[in-house]
């Protein structure tokens, strides 16, 4: 499920998880990974023959690493400058991330596998399935799923409260939203807006999203 490169690169991040949010933070994002993997890898061969799989089979390299988690990371690096008092906060960021990241992941991937009916988000116009900006019932219903499966995670681990698996759940949905639209308008006419970044952006507004539903809420 990973590059020898990968590998090496989630090893950095582990440790930098753990060191900064222990055994809760470093499940949520294991969860993340094989949750993730698993829903790339289903109908696999389907998808490749399609030319709508993910390069190298679904096998996770550095930047996949990254973009993923470079957000979630910050979080918890965080937690070492910031005071006490905004960790619950920086948890709930740190979670939203990984929420929205899975959210995404599972949504494209179902949306690949199973989706009937896939619209483009900006026109709603049918369009082939794995179209950047597209999006499905089944993979819409999916990512809600995969994000709700992470806050429980969050919440049974202790990093955030029943209300935050709410917050999460929110935030996971707006900022996937937002990532479809940048798929199916930026991220077509600007070549230096990778798919990688796109994560990086998705991730990110997850994070501020639930970190300030969370701080007008307390």
């Amino acid at each position: 499920m990973l590059t020898p490169a990968g590998l090496f690169h989630a090893w950095i991040l582990g440790v930098i998880v753990w060191a900064t949010l222990s055994w809760p933070g470093y499940l949520v994002v294991v969860f993340y990974f094989l949750a993730g993997s698993g829903a790339t890898k289903i109908r696999m061969v389907e998808k490749e023959a399609a030319g709508i799989a993910e390069k190298r089979s679904g096998a996770r390299g550095p930047e996949n690493v990254w973009a993923s988690a470079l957000v979630g990371t910050l979080c918890g690096l965080g937690t070492l400058v910031l005071p006490d008092s905004i960790h619950p906060l920086l948890a709930l960021g740190y979670v939203a991330s990984f929420s929205t990241k899975l959210s995404d992941t599972t949504a494209t991937e179902i949306g690949k596998a199973y989706g009937q009916r896939t619209f483009l988000i900006t026109t709603l116009k049918p369009v082939p399935r794995g179209t950047e900006g597209a999006v499905s019932l089944e993979g819409t219903l999916a990512g809600i799923g995969g994000s709700v499966a992470i806050a429980m995670i969050g919440w049974l681990t202790a990093l955030i409260t029943p209300l935050g698996i709410g917050i999460c759940v929110l935030a996971a949905f707006i900022a996937t939203t937002a990532e479809s639209v940048i798929g199916a308008t930026l991220e077509q006419r600007w070549t230096w807006l990778t798919h990688d970044l796109v994560n990086v952006l998705n991730t990110a507004i997850g994070a501020i999203a639930a970190i300030g539903i969370g701080y007008l809420l307390q």
